[in-house]
Formats: structure tokens, C-alpha cells, sequence
């Protein structure tokens, strides 16, 4: 019997399981952690497209995959992974099946901000400088060599979370105590991969002043083609490193020119061990240069997809799942995209969910797309206990012209009608 072609998807979230579901019908099997599915209010796939493990027994999951594809006559021919925590496993089950992934050092690399820096200072890719922290003595006196503020965040981890801004001595301590205390509640989150909790867990970065942008490119060997560059918008008035919404397309100032970031682009990827993927990376533009701050093998996550499928068509999860199997990859003239914005609608309080309402911002010329995924009864639980259940969902809208985008996002979110109880 003629086995069906497969591309594996490792550890993702419900939303985007039916979302390349819809987009590459019959094409992707899933392998999920059960509580993902619990929660899941999207549709349960066919017994054939799915099986649940727990991510964190390798061999569990092996198994488990192996069986699966036996029993179904499924041939794996792609492996593809959109979460942090999820692609150590995903580089194993691509190296135990023969199957193109970056490797589980260049992963290491990756998640590993002292390291992945460390390589950067090595081969003289631009990065912000910084330095490993074991104790509230470390962040001072890192703070101190570099006469300045700095910003202090775990070894591992992603975005925002757990991520401050030191601006003197007494912070350095406070923020370290904060750190430590909530990594101590997430020891078993594989988001962090703390492993040996003697080794160091904290890392201080100088805090690089400038715009910055978050950028999706395909690397093949030293061949980089950018996929979209978004500006980042901050959030005034919330946890340091939250990020209100972001900006698509975003042009860069004229003296980075179109060569300048692929090769930067090249350089860290190179320095890193990554030598075919789909790569987002954040930098920061200082002067004439670009800082990097962080460089993953994974596509943008957030509300980034539905951003670029608004404005300019593109599916970012079918592409990489089409970059996975090896099918040609033609991305689309951006060139002529309008502006558009995609902003992130945050909980101002904790509390449970009553009521979340989006009539005034749907009838709201400029707004594209609402996407409110909480139902009511949703617990908010904010930073820094967490980071994930405060953001409600996100709303896409085109700008006016010439006007100011940080405020563009405060008008539109407050047509959103929230009603949270104690």
C-alpha cells in the first residue's frame, strides 16, 4: 500500500492546529500535549491526524509517533514547530527519522541567550553587551561596569515574560529576587528548560535604546530571503518588554539598505548553527547598526500570522509548512501593502471573564479583523504570576494616514468592552 506523505507538527496550541488543518487539508499530523486538547474549543481532528503525549517523555512520544505511522501507513516527510518549548523535541524526532530540522545543538544555541550571545560577541555579530547573573551582587555589579541601565531576564524563556528593566542598584536586587521566586514556580515549565537548578538561570543585557523590530526570513545556507519586517509599539504603563501591537510593513531607515540586514540576518544565523529554517529574530537599530536581541527557528507567533495574511495574503503557518515538506516557497510582492497595525488587547485587571463585547471597534471603519478567542469565565491572572491569560486577543486595523500609531491602538482598544468580576 502506497504510504501517505505526512509533515509532523510538534507541540503546538488548538487555534493553530485548525488553522493548517483549513490551509493544508490532509497534509500535517499533529502530535499535542493533552491538556492542550482539554482546553480546546476548536474542532477534535480525525483520529489519523492526531495523537496526544505528554512532550516532556521523549521516548513516550517516539513511540507513540512510530505506532501511529505504522498503524496509518503515514510516511513522515516534514517536521515543523511553531512553540519554543517544543522544538528540542521536534530536532529529536527529525534527527531519529532522517528528516530535515535544524539540530538539537543549534535549538540549544538558540534558547540559550548566554550562549547564543556569546557566540554573536565571537564572531562579531552585533548584540547588546551583557553578562551571566548568579546572585543580586552579579546584577549590580553588571549594572555598575556598565554605568547604566540594564535589563535582566532569564537564561531561557521568551518574549516578554520575566523580563525587567534595571534602572539602579536597588532594583538590580529587587528584580533578581522577583525572578528567581517565579522561576521557582515553573519548574516544570518547559518554556524555561531549567534543567540543573545549580546552573546559572539569569542573564543582564545592557538596555539598547532605539525602534525595534521583529523580522520572519527563510535561511538556505547563506541565502536569506526576508519574509516581513513589523515594528514593534510598546505598551506604556505595562510590565517592561510588552509589546501593544505591531507594524506591517515597516520600513527601515534608508541607510540600512537592502543588503545590510540579510547579511546581518546571515551572520547571526550562521554564528548560531542554523543552516535551513524559517528564522524570526528581534533587533534593535542604534546608529548604524543592528543590535540583535534574540533569533529563534520558528515563524512569529502572537497575532504576527493574521497580521501578514490581512495585509498582504500571505499564510505564514501553510508556508512553513510547505518550506517543512521542501515544496517551493513564493512569496508574495510587498512592495504596495498598505499599512497595517495589529494590536494586542490586554486585561487591566485580574479577576474571571464576564463579558468581552467588540461592536464599537467592528463598526469602526479602519478595523480589518476582532479576534477575541476568551469566553467568559476565563480566569486573568496578571504579570508576573502570568503572562499568557491576560491577553484577550488581538484587533488588525488599517491607520490613518500620518497618524500616530501609538495612540491609533489606544482608541481601538477601548472600543472593546470588557467586564471583569473579583
Amino acid at each position: 500500500m502506497h504510504k501517505r506523505p505526512k509533515v509532523l507538527v510538534i507541540g503546538t496550541t488548538a487555534d493553530y492546529i485548525e488553522w493548517i488543518r483549513t490551509a493544508c487539508p490532509g497534509r500535517v499530523m499533529f502530535v499535542t500535549a493533552p491538556e492542550i486538547r482539554r482546553r480546546a474549543e476548536e474542532p477534535v481532528p480525525a483520529i489519523i491526524e492526531e495523537i496526544l503525549c505528554d512532550l516532556m517523555d521523549e521516548e513516550a512520544v517516539f513511540g507513540a509517533l512510530t505506532a501511529h505511522l505504522d498503524l496509518f501507513d503515514l510516511h513522515p516527510v516534514g517536521v515543523a514547530c511553531f512553540d519554543c518549548e517544543s522544538m528540542a523535541l521536534a530536532a529529536s524526532i527529525a534527527e531519529r527519522l532522517g528528516l530535515p530540522y535544524p539540530s538539537a545543538d543549534a535549538i540549544g544555541k538558540c534558547r540559550d541567550k548566554y550562549f547564543s550571545k556569546t557566540l554573536w560577541q565571537q564572531n562579531d555579530v552585533d548584540c547588546p553587551a551583557f553578562g551571566i547573573i548568579r546572585s543580586a551582587g552579579d546584577v549590580a555589579g553588571f549594572f555598575e561596569k556598565i554605568q547604566g541601565p540594564c535589563v535582566l531576564k532569564p537564561v531561557n524563556g521568551s518574549g516578554s515574560e520575566l523580563v525587567y528593566v534595571c534602572d539602579s542598584v536597588q532594583s538590580c536586587e529587587s528584580n533578581f529576587r522577583i525572578i528567581l521566586e517565579e522561576l521557582g514556580r515553573r519548574e516544570n515549565n518547559g518554556l524555561f528548560g531549567l534543567g540543573d537548578v545549580d546552573a546559572p538561570r539569569m542573564i543582564a543585557e545592557e538596555y539598547v535604546e532605539g525602534e525595534e523590530y521583529s523580522c520572519d526570513f527563510m535561511l538556505d545556507g547563506d541565502r536569506v530571503e526576508i519574509i516581513r519586517v513589523t515594528r514593534k509599539i510598546k505598551a506604556a504603563g505595562k510590565p517592561f518588554g510588552t509589546i501593544r501591537g505591531y507594524v506591517l510593513p515597516a520600513s527601515l531607515p534608508n541607510r540600512f539598505s537592502d543588503l545590510l540586514l540579510p547579511r546581518a540576518l546571515s551572520a547571526g544565523a550562521r554564528a548560531l548553527g542554523l543552516m535551513r529554517c524559517i528564522c524570526m529574530a528581534d533587533f534593535i537599530l542604534r546608529d548604524d547598526r543592528i543590535v540583535f536581541i534574540e533569533m529563534t527557528p520558528r515563524p512569529g507567533g502572537d497575532c504576527l500570522p493574521f497580521l501578514l495574511r490581512r495585509a498582504s495574503g500571505l499564510d505564514m503557518l501553510a508556508l512553513a509548512i510547505d518550506f517543512a515538506e521542501g515544496r517551493p516557497v513564493c512569496l508574495p510582492d510587498t512592495s504596495s501593502v498598505i499599512t497595517h497595525i495589529g494590536v494586542r488587547v490586554h486585561a487591566d485587571r485580574a479577576g474571571v471573564l464576564r463579558s468581552i463585547e467588540a461592536k464599537a471597534a467592528l463598526e469602526d471603519s479602519r478595523v480589518i479583523e476582532v479576534h477575541l478567542p476568551r469566553s467568559p469565565g476565563h480566569r486573568i491572572v496578571l504579570p508576573p504570576s502570568d503572562y499568557d491569560s491576560w491577553l484577550l486577543g488581538h484587533i488588525i486595523f488599517r491607520p490613518d494616514a500620518d497618524a500616530d500609531a501609538e495612540s491609533e491602538c489606544g482608541t481601538i482598544c477601548e472600543k472593546i468592552c470588557v467586564e471583569i468580576d473579583d
